[in-house]
């Protein structure tokens, strides 16, 4: 099975896959500078909750790396600077703010250590995400295949792999181990507009595994699901407030509204580090809207008249009654959720 690693710290540089250039080219993009982090972010070169957390840890250790402070407050207060800088490029996932004040808290912990021994120890925590990253994945995928019975068809929606994360994934995490386990799975592929990242990278992700998959168009789902060829629904989330309200990629609402429909199980996969127990409910996420361009547009053709109006938000919010459970790396939670949610977050440490 073959599993995708997104991000590396490489010889002092980030190395990460450019994902605008999947599926058609193999691309490999070098960050030497936290800006060049933001700009991969903001690009969609790097996307994903989990791998744009990783990212922005490591972006704050590679201005450690570089910075020229003289004294631990003048360091401290650079890196306040820069984690800000980065949490600046997208508002929605929470991951993004985690790893962020992960970083910033861990350096002013040890505010009387030398600023040598503090940019140490921020590379080596920037690492430590990282391979955190790859444990708590699999361990969704050993609790989430317990899920998938031998012959399911799933549908999934947007790109909740390898590609989101620094490898395995969360939603495709339990088809990858229930695959390994000699499970038969068929994969019912949303493509993901405007960005198509079902169609291009989801898709190309499956098929480098050699998971049989059918890409639909996302007006298909319900359609898909009246004619029973969908088991179950599983994705991804960038944010999962208090009571279980989850944000995830545009058009997972609408899935999560025809699989309740259809009497289908909804299952969200991520790590605890998207739980955002401060937020009480979905009705208070920042939901980022991004360039009309990229609905005007597929693939450099215009595909709309001049001067129309566009609404291009990326995100959209699930009620919690929508989802029948939520898979972490401390298992599976089911409603009500807070109890669960609070206690996973509490086991993460």
């Amino acid at each position: 099975m073959a599993v995708v690693r997104t991000i590396e710290w490489v010889d002092g540089c980030v190395r990460i896959i450019d994902q605008t250039a999947l599926p058609t080219e193999g691309r490999l993009i070098e960050c030497a500078t936290a800006e060049d982090i933001a700009t991969a972010i903001n690009s969609m070169q790097l996307r994903g909750a989990p791998a744009i957390g990783v990212a922005a840890a490591m972006g704050m250790a590679l201005w450690a790396r570089e910075s020229d402070a003289e004294t631990s407050d003048e360091f401290l207060e650079g890196l306040d600077e820069v984690g800000d800088f980065l949490g600046s490029t997208r508002p929605t996932a929470r991951n993004l703010f985690w790893a962020i004040d992960r970083m910033k808290k861990l350096a002013h912990d040890n505010k009387d250590a030398t600023v040598a021994e503090l940019k140490d120890l921020l590379v080596a925590e920037a690492q430590e995400m990282a391979a955190e990253d790859l444990e708590r994945n699999q361990e969704i995928g050993r609790h989430g295949q317990e899920l998938i019975a031998d012959g399911a068809k799933i549908l999934t929606h947007c790109n909740a792999g390898s590609l989101a994360t620094v490898g395995y994934g969360t939603a495709l995490s339990p088809i990858f181990f229930a695959a390994r386990n000699g499970k038969e799975v068929h994969v019912f592929v949303d493509e993901t507009r405007p960005l198509l990242q079902g169609a291009r990278l989801t898709a190309w992700e499956l098929t480098q595994s050699g998971i049989p998959i059918t890409l639909i168009t996302d007006n298909m789902a319900g359609w898909v699901m009246k004619q029973g060829a969908v088991d179950m629904v599983i994705v991804g989330g960038d944010r999962i407030v208090a009571n279980g309200d989850t944000a995830n990629k545009i058009g997972t609402y609408s899935v999560a509204v025809l699989a309740k429909r259809h009497d289908i199980p909804f299952y969200v996969a991520a790590p605890t580090s998207s739980i955002d127990l401060a937020t009480p409910d979905g009705s208070t996420i920042v939901i980022e809207e991004r360039d009309p361009d990229e609905v005007l547009y597929i693939a450099g053709k215009r595909i709309a008249p001049e001067g129309v109006t566009v609404y291009n938000p990326a995100f959209d919010v699930t009620p919690a009654e929508l989802i029948t459970g939520i898979i972490t790396e401390h298992g599976i939670i089911r409603a009500p959720f807070e109890k669960g949610l609070a206690e996973a977050v509490r086991k993460a440490g």
